[in-house]
């Protein structure tokens, strides 16, 4: 089926369960343990910790999915804004959601460059931009081939997790590691390591909403899209447990604590020095998983804003395979630019910024549709609500607010490119002949 913007509907629960683990599942999860157990060195509070942060991830997708079973449109986090708030505050969500997935984009790429330059005698920038090329090759020739492609490298990526838990439990250890007892000091004060551990764990479930960025090219969304939502999200948090529980059976908790890559430290003790190799291989499967994620995803983004007026009409054109190419391209040359600028650190700080506030920005939204469209039809009503959204919602708001006193200056500079993007479209209103 042809919608009459050009997108197809032949997407299923299976391409949304592998949206949802590909867009998640990333190579933060095999340095984030070792910070975890810096703050909680504890087994029970690590696994605690991780479990709670699949719990915030899992109510967060039970409120988005309302939104996305009765606003079934490309275009993310932008959909719900402008239908609650307006043209303009939707424009403003979608320019920054789409900006923070090209940065994001950029990052990811320039680091698979670093991994494969050590195997490879090319530069890292080089190696990214032929893996922007690569992946652009394979979108283009519909959403059926970036949709299977999607499907093969989840269940690639989840098969090479899964080894390395059944490693880690089935392997005999050479050697034991003795450390000093595990324990936290009696009166210790848990609450800072709590937040900060908290903060890290919930970084590494980003990713969870990438589902809704497709609502419109499922075949049935209103089951569908709750399904891929929450599935993916219990699938995720399952995982994380798993890689967490094997990492803790080899690793102590002060030795775990002390590394920066466990998993590669793991891996070095059940394998040997090849143990490095195998994590550097199970790091680029995950993150060209999320590559091809973002590669498919951010092109919806502009295509539902130029469909609605808010960006150059061609940024809506649709090949006969269901791709957006005008809205993939200029995608992949912002981030292939972003590439060749070289640093990071500054932009990360931004996107970082973006990416917190966009969660945000849906559950007002859902509360102020549900107060003033109360008619609206709603396949799938959020659990709980509205304890679910405000308890979301807040903890949200106080991670915004801990990255606006933590990192100052990349916030407001992200806030001042999001006010910029504003300016630039009041501007093209104000010079279009039909305003």
């Amino acid at each position: 089926m042809k919608h009459s913007g050009g997108l197809l509907s032949v997407l299923g629960v299976g391409f949304g369960l592998a949206g949802a683990v590909g867009g998640t599942i990333g190579a933060g999860i095999l340095r984030t343990p070792g910070l975890v157990a810096q703050q909680l060195p504890s087994t029970g509070l690590i696994l605690a910790v991780w479990a709670l942060g699949g719990l915030y991830a899992l109510l967060g997708a039970i409120c988005v999915a309302e939104l996305a079973s009765c606003l079934p449109r490309a275009g993310g986090w932008y959909v719900y804004a402008e239908k609650a708030f307006g043209e303009r505050a939707g424009f403003l969500v979608g320019w920054s959601d789409w900006i923070a997935h090209c940065i994001g984009l950029a990052w990811i790429v320039t680091t698979l460059g670093d991994y494969l330059s050590a195997l490879i005698p090319f530069s890292s920038a080089v190696i990214a931009l032929v893996i922007l090329a690569l992946f652009t090759a394979i979108q283009w020739p519909g959403v059926r081939s970036g949709g299977t492609s999607q499907e093969l490298l989840s269940l690639i990526k989840a098969l090479a997790f899964l080894g390395l838990v059944v490693a880690c439990f089935a392997l005999p250890l050479p050697q034991r590691i003795e450390s000093a007892a595990n324990f936290i000091a009696p009166g210790t004060p848990l609450l800072v390591p709590w937040v900060i551990a908290l903060q890290a764990v919930i970084t590494t479930y980003d990713g969870w909403a990438c589902p809704i960025y497709f609502a419109e090219e499922f075949s049935e969304p209103a089951k569908t899209l709750p399904r891929s939502l929450i599935g993916g999200v219990l699938a995720v948090a399952a995982l994380y447990l798993l890689i967490n529980g094997a990492l803790l059976h080899v690793l102590p908790v002060p030795v775990l604590a002390e590394s920066n890559l466990p998993a590669a430290d793991a891996a070095r003790l059940l394998v040997g020095a090849n143990g490095g190799s195998v994590i550097t291989a199970v790091a680029l499967i995950a993150l060209l998983g999320v590559t091809n994620t973002v590669v498919m995803a951010a092109p919806r983004i502009l295509y539902g804003l130029g469909r609605d007026g808010l960006m150059p009409s061609f940024t809506a054109q649709v090949n006969s395979g269901g791709t957006p190419v005008p809205a993939l391209l200029i995608t992949v040359g912002l981030s292939a630019l972003l590439v060749l600028g070289g640093s990071f650190d500054r932009l990360l700080g931004m996107g970082a910024f973006l990416y917190v506030s966009l969660p945000l920005s849906g559950l007002v939204a859902l509360v102020t549709l549900r107060r003033n469209q109360a008619d609206l039809e709603r396949p799938f009503r959020c659990w709980l609500y509205p304890a679910t959204p405000l308890l979301v919602g807040a903890i949200s708001l106080a991670f915004l607010v801990a990255a606006l006193w933590s990192d100052s200056v990349n916030s407001l500079l992200a806030l001042a490119l999001v006010l910029f993007g504003g300016l630039v479209s009041e501007a093209g209103r104000r010079l279009s002949p039909a305003a």
